[in-house]
């Protein structure tokens, strides 16, 4: 009997649906491609260089700081939002405030 590889090209992945989805499915088959070259001592000296350098300490760092920035402009965007409710609640309550004084009409 042949021994037969087991490859990721023997699975069977339904077609993808959107752009997003094939990218993914592509990317997927590309890591499975680079794990069996490291796997058999085959993977080329990029495939060796790409996986050393997620693994680095400045790799891990930056990625944090990547995370660290998104959620600064993420807490940026809420206090713009709720700077904007604040001002629309003054808004009201001045409004209402001359109206209760008479110095606002009910149609305004």
């Amino acid at each position: 009997m042949a021994d037969r590889k087991k490859t990721t090209t023997n699975r069977r992945i339904p077609p993808a649906r959107t752009i997003e989805e094939r990218e993914n499915q592509m990317i997927n088959l590309a890591i499975d491609r680079a794990y069996e070259q490291l796997r058999d001592g085959t993977a080329s000296s990029q495939v060796i260089t790409h996986y050393l350098k997620l693994g680095s300490t400045q790799q891990k760092l930056e990625k944090e700081l990547l995370l660290k920035q998104i959620e600064h402009l993420n807490a940026k965007i809420d206090a713009i939002h709720s700077s904007e409710l604040k001002g629309e609640l003054y808004e009201e309550a001045i409004k209402a405030m001359r109206k209760y004084t008479g110095t606002l009409d009910d149609d305004e």
